[in-house]
C-alpha cells in the first residue's frame, strides 16, 4: 500500500472517484465498496475517511460528477432555437446521456441516504439547475404561464422522458415491441406541450 505522504488530499480525492467510476461505469453501483476503491489506488479504506466523510459522501461526489456532465450536455441543447426544438433537444441530450453512461446515471437515481440523511443543499442546488434549463426552455413555449405551473410541467417532461430512458438502458423497449426510445420521447414531448397550449 501506498503511504499517505505519497498524494496530497485533492490527488487522493481525484483518484478515488475515478477508481470509484470506473468500477460503477464497468459493474454497477451495488460493485461499489469503500475496500474496492481503496485497493484500486493502492491505498487503506482508513485513507479513504481521511478524504470522504462517509460512504454516502463518496457516492454523492461520484453523482455530482454525473450531475455535472449531463448538465454540460444538455447546455450543449440550448443552442437549439427557442421552441419546442430546444424542449426536444434536451429530452434527445438526456436519452443519449443515459445511455451513454447508463451505470453512473442509473446510480445518482439508485442511492439512497443512510438512516434517511438529507441530501447537502450543495447537492439539490445541481439538481436544481438542471430543472432550472428545463424550465428556460419551456418560457417560451407556455407564455405568460405562472413560474409554478413551468415548475411542473418540467418535472412532468422529465419523470415521462427518465421512464422512457430507464426502459430504454434496461432493454426493456424491445421486449415489448415498443419503438425507439427517441421516437417515445419526441411524441411525449410534443403531445404534452400541444396539450397543454391547448389548456391554456
Amino acid at each position: 500500500m501506498a503511504r499517505r505522504s505519497d498524494h496530497s488530499r485533492d490527488e487522493l480525492r481525484e483518484m478515488a472517484l475515478n477508481a470509484a467510476e470506473d468500477i460503477v461505469a464497468k459493474e454497477g453501483y451495488f460493485a461499489l465498496s469503500t475496500r474496492r476503491v481503496a485497493t484500486a489506488i493502492g491505498y487503506t479504506v482508513g485513507t479513504l475517511y481521511l478524504v470522504f466523510r462517509n460512504f454516502d459522501d463518496l457516492i454523492l461526489q461520484i453523482n455530482a460528477r454525473t450531475l455535472d456532465a449531463l448538465s454540460a450536455r444538455l447546455a450543449r441543447a440550448e443552442g437549439e432555437p427557442e421552441g419546442v426544438a430546444r424542449v426536444l433537444a434536451l429530452g434527445r441530450a438526456y436519452l443519449g446521456f443515459a445511455t451513454e453512461r447508463p451505470r453512473l446515471w442509473r446510480m445518482v437515481f439508485e442511492h439512497r441516504m443512510a438512516a434517511g440523511a438529507p441530501l447537502p443543499d450543495w447537492y439539490g442546488e445541481k439538481v436544481a439547475r438542471l430543472f432550472g434549463v428545463v424550465e428556460n426552455a419551456l418560457r417560451p413555449v407556455l407564455q405568460d404561464r405562472p413560474d409554478p405551473e413551468l415548475m411542473t410541467a418540467a418535472r412532468v417532461i422529465w419523470s415521462g422522458v427518465h421512464g422512457i430512458c430507464l426502459l430504454e438502458v434496461t432493454e426493456r423497449l424491445e421486449a415489448v415491441g415498443s419503438p425507439p426510445g427517441a421516437a417515445l420521447v419526441e411524441s411525449l414531448i410534443v403531445q404534452y406541450l400541444r396539450g397543454l397550449r391547448a389548456s391554456a
